[in-house]
C-alpha cells in the first residue's frame, strides 16, 4: 500500500496554528527552570477535537495574538543506531519484536532536541486582528496584556521502517509530553478569553470549552475532511486511534509516563494497535 506525501499532509492538517492553537500551545509544552513561571499545564492525556476543513483554512495564526520566540529547536536527525538515539534523548528507544503484514527490515532512527518557545499576548494585536474580522475585542482580564507563557515539548524518538518508500511504511514515536508555565496569570483565566476572541469559528471554540477546566488534557486536532478519530486503550491507558477515510493511513496515540507514544504508517488500525500492545523498549 501507497500513500502519497501530500496526503499524509492533508490528513494531519496543521495542528499548531492559531485559534485552536492558542488552547493546544497553552496547553502545550514544556519545563522552566525560572521561578518565576508558574507551572500551568502538564499531559496526562490526549482528546480529539473533530474540525471541518472550513474551520481549519479560518483559523487565524497564533501571531495574530501576540508575539512567538523559539528559545530552542527541535533539531530532527538521524542517528545510526538505537544506543545513540537512547543516549541522545535519555529515552527508551522503541523495539517491535513482531511487524505487521508488508513491514520488514530493520529501523532507522531519528532523534529531535528539546523544543521550547514563549508565546506573549498582545492586546493590540488581538484588537487589530478583531478589527479585521470586524469585531470589536472583548475586554482582556487584568493582567493579560504582556503576559508570557513558556512552551516546551520533547525531546523525541523515532524508529522508522521506511523500505525506500517516499512515505514510511511505519513510525514508532515517543516524545516528552507537552506542558505550559505562565508569567503568573492562571492558566483557566487565559483559556477562557481566548475562546471568546474574533476569528476562532464556534464550533471549535465551543468543543475547546470542554477543556478549559482540565490542565491535564491536550487537545488534538483533526481534520474530518481526511481522518476520523476514535478512542481506545493501550495498556490500560486511553489512547486516539486516527484512520484516513481512504484506509491507507492509522496511527494511534497516548500517554504514559510523561511521555507521549504513537504508533502510525501505512497500516490499518488494528494493525497499529496491535503494534501498540506489544511495544517493547531498549533503555
Amino acid at each position: 500500500r501507497y500513500a502519497r506525501p501530500s496526503r499524509w499532509r492533508a490528513a494531519l492538517g496543521s495542528p499548531v496554528v492559531a485559534g485552536a492553537a492558542v488552547l493546544a500551545l497553552l496547553a502545550g509544552a514544556g519545563a522552566a527552570a525560572a521561578a518565576n513561571w508558574l507551572p500551568i499545564f502538564h499531559t496526562e492525556r490526549i482528546a480529539p477535537v473533530t474540525l471541518p476543513q472550513a474551520d481549519l483554512v479560518a483559523l487565524p495564526d497564533l501571531s495574530a495574538y501576540g508575539e512567538v520566540a523559539f528559545t530552542e529547536r527541535a533539531n530532527v536527525r538521524e542517528v545510526g543506531d538505537a544506543a545513540t538515539a537512547g543516549q541522545l534523548t535519555g529515552l527508551p528507544v522503541p523495539q517491535v519484536d513482531r511487524l505487521p503484514r508488508g513491514v520488514t527490515g530493520l529501523p532507522t532512527y531519528q532523534v529531535g532536541d528539546r523544543m521550547s518557545a514563549v508565546f506573549t499576548f498582545s492586546e493590540e494585536k488581538a484588537r487589530q486582528t478583531a478589527a479585521a474580522a470586524g469585531e470589536p475585542l472583548p475586554p482582556p482580564p487584568a493582567g493579560l496584556d504582556g503576559s508570557q507563557f513558556r512552551l516546551t515539548a520533547g525531546p523525541g524518538v523515532a524508529a522508522v521502517w521506511s523500505q525506500n518508500r517516499e512515505v514510511p511504511a511505519m513510525i514508532v514515536a515517543r516524545a516528552v509530553a507537552p506542558s505550559a508555565y505562565s508569567s503568573g496569570i492562571p492558566f483557566a483565566t487565559a483559556v477562557d478569553y481566548l475562546l471568546t476572541l474574533p476569528g476562532l469559528p464556534e464550533n471549535v471554540a465551543s468543543q475547546l470549552r470542554g477543556f478549559s477546566g482540565d490542565a491535564t488534557t491536550l487537545p488534538l486536532p483533526v481534520n474530518d475532511r481526511y481522518l476520523t478519530a476514535t478512542t481506545t486503550q493501550v495498556r490500560g491507558l486511553p489512547a486516539t486511534v486516527l484512520t484516513s477515510r481512504d484506509g491507507l493511513l492509522a496511527g494511534v496515540v497516548w500517554v504514559q509516563d510523561g511521555n507521549v507514544t504513537a504508533v502510525a504508517g501505512s497500516l490499518s488500525a488494528d494493525e497499529v494497535l496491535s503494534v501498540a500492545r506489544e511495544l517493547r523498549w531498549h533503555r
